[in-house]
């Protein structure tokens, strides 16, 4: 085969794989642009790009767990988690160091007990989650009793207004945490593990893979991105908000299910997520500048979720 036609067939496949949504990204991009020629001004782009950065990072997260059959509803929580121990770091004199560490282990401490409550008790990782989503969020609360708290520390604030090289800062952390994801997902034994305990529990434990153990990274890994994704929804806001990261869990899971990947386990990539995070980014942004209404933003996204799961479940049928 020549190298022209491994091109051509590499480029087939990728269509195949995801020029679906992609159509569907571009789309919506001339539907919005017709109703609203503001839409497509350059401004708006880089407001979406940096809107869509904290739903891919907790998308990528979700991608995770959900390649396992698994879900992982505490997110958003974590998210507000996550901006509020950084505010508190602060509060407490230590340094933009100090803080973004302790705010990245809070995340992984979270994910913790996610992962053990659902692979050492056996419990499903919907309720688990379902329970822990309240309980963190609860805990946000704690240390301000409900109020804000403001984030005046430079380098954390530079995070979400900076740029560099023309790009705001925080599209390079998400171009660097799509690749670091991708490639520990695609190309490492790590990734593949993911793939066999997702599509066949038994033949995963047959094989020697701890998947107790894997499942309790997974969830830590899922943590860390909410984390991160908490760190730069903060460093936007220039404060922790307590009701930071609200119905973001939805937004990740409709990210990941849009991108292909099955809730049933064993199927997703992370550049299908990306595309979803981009599709639920170009929809938030649509509908605030016509001014939809938030809970009718809500109805729509749950709407996508099940056309999503209903092609998923509809593909499959087909190959059996």
């Amino acid at each position: 085969m020549t190298q022209t036609s491994q091109s051509a067939a590499a480029f087939r496949k990728i269509m195949k794989q995801y020029g679906g949504i992609f159509l569907a990204l571009i789309v919506l991009c001339v539907i919005f642009s017709v109703v609203n020629p503001r839409f497509m001004s350059i401004a708006n782009f880089m407001n979406i790009l940096q809107q869509v950065a904290v739903i891919a990072i907790a998308a990528f997260g979700m991608t995770w767990v959900i390649l396992l059959g698994e879900i992982d509803l505490s997110i958003g929580s974590i998210i507000a988690v996550a901006g509020m121990v950084g505010a508190q770091c602060f509060a407490f004199g230590l340094g933009f160091v100090p803080a973004v560490l302790l705010t990245l282990i809070a995340g992984a401490m979270l994910g913790l007990v996610n992962g053990t409550l659902t692979a050492k008790l056996l419990l499903p990782s919907f309720i688990v989650t379902v329970a822990t989503m309240g309980i963190y969020r609860g805990l946000v609360s704690l240390p301000t009793n409900g109020a804000p708290a403001m984030i005046l520390d430079e380098s954390w604030m530079a995070i979400g207004a900076n740029s560099v090289f023309g790009l705001p800062i925080i599209i390079w952390i998400v171009v660097a945490l799509f690749l670091f994801n991708h490639i520990l997902l695609s190309k490492t034994t790590f990734g593949r593990r993911a793939y066999l305990i997702g599509g066949n529990r038994e033949a995963a434990l047959y094989s020697g893979i701890k998947v107790d153990r894997m499942k309790i990274t997974i969830f830590m890994i899922s943590g860390i991105m909410a984390a991160i994704s908490g760190i730069l929804l903060s460093s936007r806001l220039l404060s922790a908000q307590t009701n930071a990261g609200a119905s973001y869990e939805l937004d990740a899971i409709a990210a990941a299910v849009l991108g292909g990947t099955s809730l049933a386990g064993g199927v997703g990539t992370m550049v299908g997520t990306l595309i979803g995070a981009l599709i639920i980014g170009v929809m938030n942004n649509g509908m605030n500048m016509l001014s939809v209404p938030y809970f009718y933003q809500l109805i729509v996204k749950g709407l996508v979720i099940l056309i999503a799961v209903w092609l998923d479940v509809r593909s499959k049928r087909a190959k059996q």
